[in-house]
């Protein structure tokens, strides 16, 4: 399993969580953004800087991926992509996205996209937290246990 970072929205502490994550059980990570991000030198964490653009770095997320790969991104479409190459996909809240839940988090996306194109104000996420980071931390040791991967 390698692990792939949705990086240019992926938060600081997210980050970190991977870095000591991947050098403890040394798992590959590539984190792939439109602008550099600073990473600890490392034989198992990589950067990929890719041309700017929308969607730049999920496709090429998407191109490299392979089954039971495990992707980090908040974004639906990219991981709707990702479950459908039969991967998995987390957020940096800790919520695990499945072929059960998927389908209802791409309406739920565009029907509040609708809305805000309508004038509608949605309001945006809550602010991140540190109860955030420990779901998320919980998710991924539990992903990383499960692909039993040892230091």
């Amino acid at each position: 399993m390698k692990i792939w970072v949705d990086a240019d929205a992926c938060p600081v502490a997210i980050k970190e969580i991977l870095f000591r994550a991947a050098e403890r059980t040394n798992t590959q990570m590539t984190l792939i953004a439109n602008n550099p991000v600073r990473v600890p030198p490392s034989l198992y964490i990589k950067m990929l800087t890719v041309k700017a653009g929308f969607d730049v770095a999920d496709d090429e997320i998407v191109k490299r991926l392979e089954a039971n790969d495990l992707v980090i991104t908040s974004d639906i479409p990219l991981a709707a992509e990702v479950i459908e190459k039969n991967a998995q996909a987390l957020n940096p809240r800790g919520e695990l996205y499945s072929s059960d839940t998927i389908s209802a988090r791409l309406n739920m996306r565009d029907f509040l996209d609708t809305m805000r194109s309508s004038g509608i104000n949605t309001k945006g996420p809550k602010a991140f937290s540190k109860s955030d980071c420990a779901a998320f931390a919980n998710q991924l040791d539990k992903i990383l246990c499960k692909t039993q991967i040892k230091p």
